[in-house]
């Protein structure tokens, strides 16, 4: 399947694995990139920019095709040293970043002198026209349904996707709720060039993730994740548990007085204990709507292959067979 995606990034077919927390090591960037798709290391998940160059190093010798790194500008007290990640991709010889969180305007000049192209996650239009204007090769809309930030506009996709093919010139990848053929075909017939997996890929083999996350995914339906932190407009999907329940209890108590320092041991330091250690009460982790839709736990390449069979199936089967055999334009 070509679109202006998979031109853009060399790759083969239109599906991106998302920059994940304690979930973007090399071994599941890799296995996305042989498959087909674009897979991403996590950068911050690695803690320095040395250990970010070794992780690179470590995904070129799993992989020979593209793969991009994750940059996610957070407002913090201390800063990620931005610059020397910068310099870690580009001497890595990464030439795709999938930036998000705050806009990555101060950073562009470097991303671009390195050669580097930008896909930017933007929960809404206005975001996703500032990207476009700052440079942003392409952008990765996020709907309402997704896993960790959605904003604070809570626009679904099906309205989300048409707009932004109304307005933007660059291409864009749906985000949100995206899982099997059925998410790809439908992204691409709302404008999307592509789709962007988090959750679902987190559910699969290679994911370097405790056997508990993907046994939770497994065990969990739609009706089963949150919205946090609305009070303090840091609103973050996630699925529910014990902490998470006693989060919700917090804010309702503490109404428009909340601070982040009321939930801190809700939310602070969560990523290692379930990622890896399998606590699946420690705190409060992003999980998107589209857990509904994981019914198992292939390897990368069966999920992969199985979406792109599908969705040609979707395609020539079952639209087109919606149609007369005369083309409208012709009768009319």
């Amino acid at each position: 399947m070509r679109t202006r995606i998979t031109e853009l990034f060399g790759i083969e077919h239109p599906i991106i694995q998302g920059g994940m927390h304690f979930v973007g090591f090399a071994e599941l960037a890799a296995a996305v990139s042989n498959a087909g798709g674009l897979g991403i290391i996590t950068g911050l998940t690695q803690g320095t920019p040395e250990k970010l160059a070794a992780e690179i190093a470590k995904c070129h010798d799993l992989t020979d095709k593209p793969f991009g790194v994750n940059l996610t500008f957070l407002p913090a007290f201390s800063e990620p040293p931005y610059p020397e990640y910068i310099q870690a991709i580009a001497e890595g010889g990464v030439k795709i970043v999938e930036t998000a969180g705050r806009s990555p305007e101060q950073h562009m000049p470097a991303l671009k002198a390195a050669g580097i192209k930008v896909i930017h996650k933007c929960t809404s239009v206005r975001h996703s026209l500032k990207a476009e204007r700052i440079g942003c090769d392409a952008v990765s809309v996020d709907g309402f349904e997704c896993g960790g930030h959605p904003g604070e506009d809570d626009i679904p996709n099906m309205i989300l996707l048409p707009r932004a093919a109304e307005a933007l010139s660059i291409p864009f990848v749906a985000s949100g709720g995206m899982a099997d053929a059925r998410s790809l075909v439908a992204a691409l017939a709302l404008g999307a060039e592509g789709m962007n997996m988090g959750t679902r890929f987190i559910a699969t083999q290679e994911a370097p993730v405790h056997d508990n996350v993907k046994q939770a995914l497994l065990n969990a339906d739609e009706n089963d994740t949150r919205l946090i932190m609305r009070p303090l407009r840091n609103t973050e999907r996630v699925l529910n548990n014990a902490k998470v329940t006693e989060l919700l209890a917090i804010e309702k108590e503490k109404g428009d007085t909340l601070q982040i320092t009321d939930i801190i041991d809700q939310v602070a330091g969560v990523y290692p204990k379930v990622m890896l250690d399998g606590d699946m009460d420690a705190g409060a982790w992003s999980c998107g709507m589209v857990v509904g839709l994981i019914h198992d736990i292939p390897t990368v390449d069966e999920l992969v292959r199985r979406i792109m069979a599908e969705a040609e199936g979707l395609i020539r089967a079952r639209l087109t067979g919606f149609l007369d055999d005369e083309p409208a334009v012709a009768r009319a």
